[in-house]
């Protein structure tokens, strides 16, 4: 069953990736690899109860992130169609694309801390969108957001959510990830933005992608200021309540969902239909959402049948160095989603083995958090990505995959490094 599982898998990943080839939407090979997963897991399991129990719990994990990214993107779009990313755009006067590149992957990587990687990769490629016409450009610097955005969360304990399993587990603790870490992460993302900055070395964004004059400054300066301060308090909401993530973030869509109802109340229907959240909920992009369910209903159902598991438990037989057995999970974590990778991990190696702030705990954080960015689909932030910009897999795989890889790989080595001076 498992091999089976596996077979399917990999064809529908194949199939995921030959999309514009074969002119069918990745959502819908997505969704039926991942109801083909869990009919051989009900297949290979004797009580349908139980087959059902497991699929409705993987199910809330799943669903708490679908509604996470539904309401994270809708309060992107509400701040978007009123002209909210205009301001900050405007507020970055430069022409230069090595600069305003430089700009928004330093954002971007300080930004996934503060909220999110999966945030923080919604907003800033929206941003983007209005400072860069250049689609060729935009699909380079939407890259380098995936690779910034995930590098930033690895280093904080509610920056990704594998950092974030491994601190609510016990594995580590907030300051010493913090400090252990943020000088790695910064490294995945010194190197590959070095390459591109020689890359767009000299070259001048020729016009803005948004010329729309702004009528309404106030209520656009309202709505950003809004939902920016909205997006940071979904962590807050978090540590402070210990509720899941996608209620602080239905709890901030509520929220502006009242606060652009309210400035708009005097306007004609149709106006106030425009800038409303349920016109927002229209544009988003639901297909993305549809996607990740599949993806995500897939690498449960491996979960669920024990392939994951089988993989830790060989590569922790084949070898103990915890350097290496880091580095595999992290380059898994690139083709299988990281949580349930990460999940293993921990139902693997006891605190027994590796007690708190072990350094395996701290490497298992970078290298899981970073390793996704080398597939365009590895990660939530390129998941969202690759549906806001389009971007195709074979493009991200053939120009930006080795760029993700040595960010990674220096981000690790500079852990090594750094833990050898420590001694």
């Amino acid at each position: 069953m498992i091999s089976a599982a596996i077979v399917i898998f990999i064809i529908g990943y194949v199939l995921i990736a030959l999309e514009h080839k074969i002119k069918i939407d990745k959502a819908a090979t997505a969704l039926i690899t991942g109801v083909l997963c869990w009919m051989l897991f009900y297949f290979g399991n004797s009580s349908p109860a139980e087959s059902e129990k497991a699929l409705l719990l993987h199910l809330s994990d799943i669903s708490s992130i679908l509604f996470f990214l539904l309401g994270a993107m809708t309060i992107v779009e509400v701040v978007d169609s009123h002209n909210g990313f205009s301001i900050i755009a405007g507020v970055i006067r430069t022409r230069s694309k090595i600069l305003i590149l430089f700009i928004i992957s330093v954002i971007s990587f300080f930004l996934s801390a503060i909220l999110d990687n999966l945030t923080t990769a919604i907003v800033m490629t929206s941003l983007t969108a209005k400072l860069i016409n250049d689609r060729h450009d935009r699909l380079w610097f939407a890259s380098m957001i995936i690779i910034a955005a995930n590098a930033g969360g690895a280093w904080s304990p509610i920056g990704d959510i594998t950092t974030t399993m491994l601190w609510i587990g016990g594995q580590i603790t907030a300051g010493n990830i913090i400090a252990k870490t943020f000088i790695p992460s910064l490294m995945v993302v010194v190197f590959p933005l070095i390459i591109l900055l020689i890359k767009f070395k000299n070259q001048k964004v020729e016009y803005l992608s948004d010329s729309k004059t702004n009528d309404f400054p106030f209520e656009s300066n309202l709505i950003l200021f809004s939902g920016i301060g909205l997006l940071i308090f979904v962590p807050v909401f978090k540590t402070t309540t210990h509720m899941p993530p996608f209620m602080g973030m239905l709890v901030a869509l509520a929220v502006m969902w009242v606060i652009s109802s309210v400035i708009h109340l005097n306007k004609h229907p149709e106006e106030r239909l425009k800038f409303s959240v349920a016109s927002a909920l229209r544009r988003i992009d639901t297909t993305s959402i549809l996607f990740f369910l599949g993806i995500l209903l897939a690498v449960s159902a491996l979960q669920s049948i024990g392939a994951l598991n089988s993989m830790a438990e060989y590569i922790s037989g084949k070898t103990n160095n915890i350097y290496l057995i880091g580095t595999i999970l992290g380059l898994f974590s690139a083709v299988i989603d990281n949580v349930p990778l990460v999940a293993a991990a921990q139902g693997m190696f006891s605190l027994d083995i590796y007690p708190l702030n072990h350094t395996f705990w701290e490497f298992l954080a970078l290298s899981a958090g970073t390793g996704g960015s080398a597939i365009i689909i590895g990660s939530a932030a390129g998941v969202a990505v690759m549906g806001i910009e389009k971007i195709n897999f074979f493009w991200y795989l053939k120009n930006v995959s080795l760029l993700a890889l040595l960010g990674f790989f220096s981000g690790l080595g500079t852990f090594i490094l750094q833990q050898w001076i420590i001694g």
